[in-house]
């Protein structure tokens, strides 16, 4: 209980200060709330010190603008799974699902996001992690990809931005629109709309991205790919609510709703559920 005072006390005294500084020096606070929403504080990884899961998978490192992002695979036969983790994770998230991916036969590539895993960099960003995904496009030309969390929006924005069209898509505990995600963050460090306003406008500017107009359901709702939305009724980092609204505008997906596995997801049945999805053909 002391912990979560201690936790509690120190985020919204974060807050405060950016809140000050929107008045007294806008450019700071506006630099200082964005590192804080996009560097991840957890998910990096050292090759010394890989997880047991991805010790037996090939490592690759690609080049990047001016850093690198790291790849783990899987080696099956010609046909590719892309794996794409979320927020403050990295590859080793999937270490349950390989061993049902692999009864696919098919090779199976997860990515270390920006400032994860063994990629290099410090920010995490949407548009980032789709550049990441369209050079393993380029190169394996993967059929079907999984997304966890925001790794399945990363997947829907790709889809509405890149020319390549992935034959399925399966999207476990992702949200729909990227302003849930700021408004979370907002709220947590109680920030003011001074403050929300600084943020909104760099995100549209540095990215040509107005966060209204950022929503996986928006980005799906045109697409004639087949797809897998799976959400827990208990996911309390991201609404169940959310992948409702995916999965209603997405005409070409199935909706699959859990109970009891929270946000991670990891469930025998899922994967089996997934597997059968994988290797099923596509009418």
């Amino acid at each position: 209980m002391f912990k979560k005072s201690l936790v509690y006390i120190t985020v919204k005294s974060v807050g405060l200060y950016i809140n000050a500084l929107s008045f007294l020096a806008p450019k700071k606070s506006l630099r200082l709330a964005y590192r804080l929403f996009s560097e991840p504080r957890k998910g990096k990884l050292k090759i010394d010190r890989l997880p047991k899961s991805l010790l037996k998978a090939e490592q690759e490192s690609h080049a990047f603008e001016e850093t690198q992002f790291h790849t783990h695979k899987w080696k099956g036969n010609d046909e590719t799974i892309l794996l794409i983790h979320g927020w403050e994770s990295n590859a080793s998230r999937w270490k349950k699902s390989i061993p049902y991916l692999k009864k696919t036969g098919k090779t199976i590539i997860a990515i270390d996001g920006p400032a994860h895993g063994l990629s290099g960099g410090k920010e995490f960003n949407v548009p980032a992690y789709a550049k990441y995904i369209d050079q393993i496009v380029q190169k394996y030309n993967p059929k079907i990809a999984i997304g966890h969390s925001i790794g399945g929006n990363a997947l829907a924005y790709f889809q509405a931005h890149y020319p390549h069209t992935f034959e399925k898509l399966i999207l476990i505990g992702s949200p729909d629109e990227f302003k849930v995600i700021l408004n979370n963050y907002i709220k947590l460090l109680g920030l003011n709309s001074k403050v929300h306003q600084l943020l909104a406008g760099y995100t549209k500017e540095r990215f040509n991205l107005d966060i209204d107009a950022f929503s996986a359901a928006k980005y799906l709702e045109n697409t004639t790919v087949q797809g897998i939305i799976a959400h827990d009724k208990e996911d309390n980092v991201v609404l169940f609510e959310e992948g409702k609204k995916i999965a209603n505008s997405w005409k070409t997906s199935r909706f699959i709703e859990t109970s009891g596995l929270g946000h991670s997801m990891h469930d025998a049945e899922l994967y089996e559920k997934i597997v059968a999805f994988i290797t099923e053909k596509t009418p």
